[in-house]
């Protein structure tokens, strides 16, 4: 086992990076069963939290299936296109790109501006590159589609002004 390894299996990562990934299944769990329906997410040491429109057997449902699908395998359930970790990526890469194209450049307006279409050129190959790199960073780093002995002891509704928030503890 590598360093990296081991850092990313310290138990409070670890703990982490799977409930990350069973968030990530529920929302394919349910965007599947209820196309159309806005959903969103955040994961943390507890469990995560789910932002939907939908009924709390519902969302009971989903998560469990998803949970089984990952123990089933289905570890690919665990990265979502809509995650965080690639915006995060592509903001990165794209800003990096902005900076590096400005390396150089004098310090009047018109370099600047005139140096504008290449930087513009770098941003883009940047975020080209960053979609199938924040889904690695995500398969990788910030999720794990193998929960192990994760479970899930509690799913709760409650409701914030207008939107409907659910809260899933799990252990291990």
């Amino acid at each position: 086992m590598s360093i990296f390894d081991s850092i990313l299996n310290l138990p409070i990562l670890s703990r982490i990076r799977r409930n990350h990934g069973l968030e990530h299944a529920t929302l394919h769990v349910l965007s599947k069963r209820h196309p159309g329906l806005k959903m969103g997410g955040y994961s943390d040491f507890n469990g995560f939290w789910l932002l939907c429109d939908l009924e709390e057997k519902a969302v009971r449902e989903g998560v469990d299936e998803a949970l089984g699908r990952l123990r089933n395998g289905e570890a690919d359930l665990a990265v979502h296109p809509n995650c965080g970790t690639n915006f995060a990526t592509a903001g990165s890469l794209a800003g990096l790109a902005g900076l590096l194209g400005m390396l150089g450049v004098g310090k009047n307006r018109r370099d600047k501006l005139e140096r504008l279409p290449m930087v513009a050129v770098f941003a883009t190959v940047a975020l080209i590159l960053s979609q199938p790199l924040g889904l690695r960073i995500q398969k990788y780093l910030t999720t794990s589609g193998k929960p192990g002995d994760l479970e899930v002891i509690q799913v709760t509704q409650s409701q914030r002004g207008r939107m409907t928030t659910y809260r899933i503890l799990t252990k291990n």
